[in-house]
């Protein structure tokens, strides 16, 4: 069952606002009451840098954390943080987010290309460890394209049979060609069903409301949802 706000405002009284924003969106789009395990997926590559030093990075784990205080019920967001490999998975929680994803990401040190696949394989490797019996509903979040688009293209293809939902969130000025591509790989011919969504959020990622962030989050779920349980991928 979800967090309560009674909950969230002894535990994390700073994610409040997010918390009753996030459940605005989720009546919105039917999706109360579902559950789901949040991931969160974060592109350290060398261009990415600003982003972490203006708090944009973190405000979007926070944000993360106060969608899945109600899809999840132990206040714990599960980030992979990638480069040209996966520099570390950790972890933002209600009771200790408050900075930390620019303390994480200083301790991997080096910030280098862009490898989707390498950070794919590490979500659906922690998800099929984990036990989660609900669907995984994965925000990631990226300023370019891969290093390797066939192996990209070749993960999610292949992760459309799990019950992974995959949402990339793009930083930046770039115009996203590949990302698009990806949304639009079609079905069935390249995958079971649409598992992926994607929107741009700009040069300035702060400047969009949570409104708006957590209605584009939430905009292509359930529509996977509806399809994945059709095709047996997530259990009614």
């Amino acid at each position: 069952m979800a967090i309560s706000m009674q909950k969230v405002e002894q535990t994390a009284p700073g994610l409040i606002s997010l918390y009753k924003q996030a459940a605005v969106s989720l009546d919105k789009h039917r999706l109360s009451g579902e559950r789901a395990a949040v991931y969160l997926v974060l592109d350290r590559s060398g261009s990415m840098r600003e982003f972490y030093n203006d708090g944009t990075v973190q405000y979007l784990a926070e944000q993360t954390l106060g969608l899945a205080a109600h899809f999840d019920d132990d206040g714990t967001v599960p980030v992979v943080f990638f480069s040209t490999e996966v520099d570390g998975v950790d972890e933002v929680s209600l009771t200790q987010y408050g900075g930390r994803i620019n303390k994480l990401n200083d301790a991997y040190g080096h910030m280098g290309r862009t490898n989707y696949a390498a950070a794919m394989e590490a979500v659906i490797t922690h998800y099929e460890q984990s036990g989660a019996t609900a669907p995984a509903f994965v925000v990631f979040q990226t300023d370019g394209g891969p290093i390797n688009k066939g192996a990209a293209i070749e993960v999610l293809c292949r992760a459309a049979r799990l019950p992974i939902f995959w949402q990339f969130v793009g930083f930046g000025n770039d115009e996203f060609r590949f990302l698009r591509r990806l949304d639009g790989l079609p079905v069935p011919a390249k995958r079971v069903v649409d598992n992926a969504g994607f929107f741009a959020a700009g040069k300035n990622p702060r400047t969009i409301s949570d409104e708006r962030l957590y209605d584009q989050l939430m905009a292509e779920f359930p529509d996977w949802l509806k399809a994945a349980r059709a095709q047996g991928i997530v259990r009614s």
